[in-house]
């Protein structure tokens, strides 16, 4: 599936992948119920023009299947595993753990947590020598920008893109400001 993003621009517009065979950024989570969550960042990837995959491998009901996609992600073109989990969150750590690239935990909230420190705690908490960068509670659009920023390094024109989407960010609260000031709080709100 080809889509363009908002960031291209003139006649340097191009077709970019989002998801399938060329995938750079792998989205993993424990089970679907982390999909509500764990979209925000194929969305964000996707609004990037950043290449990604989606998958299930639970920690602990597959384990052979999130071996199996931890020792493969590399060589299938994978440069950047984003890890979200809820509950004990063990996921993004024992990707880390097999896999040689960088890995973005997201702990999420679910339905069984200790209201999200336990996943925080499980993913912030690695042991010397297996890092795993976290982001917020729930924070997989954080984790998607991050992983965007690592590619960047190598890559201008996700630079610019990325450069772009920050100036949309500061032209949408410039602009909220502005409709506040002048319509008053009360306005503003209703």
């Amino acid at each position: 599936m080809s889509t363009e993003t908002p960031y291209s621009a003139g006649s340097d517009r191009k077709k970019l992948i989002i998801s399938g065979e060329n995938s750079v950024v792998g989205i993993v989570m424990g089970s679907k119920s982390d999909l509500p969550i764990m979209k925000q960042a194929a969305e964000v990837l996707q609004e990037l023009g950043v290449s990604s995959e989606v998958r299930i491998v639970s920690a602990h009901r597959t384990p052979l299947r999130m071996v199996e996609y931890a020792e493969t992600a590399a060589s299938r073109g994978i440069k950047v595993v984003i890890a979200g989990a809820g509950g004990a969150a063990h996921l993004p750590g024992m990707i880390a753990s097999i896999c040689p690239l960088p890995v973005v935990g997201v702990p999420v909230k679910s339905s069984q947590s200790m209201d999200g420190w336990d996943s925080v705690l499980s993913i912030l908490q690695m042991p010397g020598g297996i890092p795993v960068a976290t982001v917020a509670l729930n924070g997989a659009k954080n984790a998607a920008l991050l992983a965007a920023q690592m590619l960047a390094i190598s890559d201008s024109a996700l630079a610019e893109r990325l450069a772009l989407y920050r100036t949309r960010l500061r032209q949408q609260v410039e602009t909220d400001a502005e409709s506040l000031e002048n319509k008053g709080w009360q306005a503003f709100l209703g």
